[in-house]
């Protein structure tokens, strides 16, 4: 008897299958574009592998979870009801938090990942992850991440998310807009720009370019004198 197949098939040229080839040393990243990219401790760069296309509305506190400038540069730009991206953080470093409109799944690469979650009773809870550990998050859950890798402080681990929809969006807390707004980390005066990884090299944008070679000529001036 012949199998009827109920799925209709779909051919693929190797031209349109190579759109959908992702190589890491070729995925530019973005430190920046999300209210809390530049308060301290939160640093980190996102990798919009995978979909990732901007929401319909953004403002200050509900914007795409890979951020204003990663969400406009996805290696695969697909709309297929999922996007996955990475992040790379240095220890200690990790998101404040926040919340998300569709299913977010977090699957550990490299290092140690801590996933926090507030619980019923508003405490905060947590497990950590190593390599190939997975943690899943459900719509509405308040939530947060953070590498907590031992070992040296200026070597990256990375972090694999899957999070469901054509154009998730992610919400930040209220206590965490406040103490953005204490920080005065919130207003037009923030830069939007984005750093990009470059062949699995990061760039700084020419802001943060020119401050730390003031900084340099500053310390070598110290020296001298």
């Amino acid at each position: 008897m012949k199998y009827a197949e109920q799925i209709p098939r779909k051919p693929v040229s190797r031209k349109e299958m190579m759109k959908r080839v992702a190589r890491f040393s070729r995925i530019k990243g973005s430190d920046g574009g999300l209210p809390d990219s530049y308060m301290p401790g939160a640093e980190r760069i996102l990798y919009n592998v995978i979909g990732f296309q901007p929401p319909t509305t953004e403002d200050d506190s509900v914007v795409s979870p890979v951020g204003e400038a990663a969400a406009r540069m996805a290696a695969v730009k697909i709309s297929e009801g999922f996007n996955l991206g990475y992040c790379r953080a240095l220890p200690g470093k990790g998101p404040m938090m926040h919340n998300h409109d569709t299913n977010e799944t977090f699957i550990g690469i490299t290092g140690l990942w801590r996933a926090s979650w507030e619980n019923e009773q508003g405490k905060v809870e947590h497990v950590d992850l190593k390599p190939l550990d997975v943690i899943s998050f459900p719509p509405g859950a308040i939530r947060r991440f953070e590498n907590v890798t031992k070992g040296a402080s200026d070597e990256y681990s990375i972090l694999m998310f899957v999070i469901a929809g054509d154009a998730p969006r992610a919400e930040f807390t209220a206590e965490s807009m406040e103490q953005l707004e204490t920080a005065g980390l919130l207003g037009s005066d923030i830069p939007k720009a984005a750093v990009k990884s470059t062949r699995g090299r990061v760039t700084a944008s020419p802001k943060r370019r020119s401050s730390a070679r003031g900084k340099t000529k500053k310390k070598a001036a110290k020296k001298v004198n």
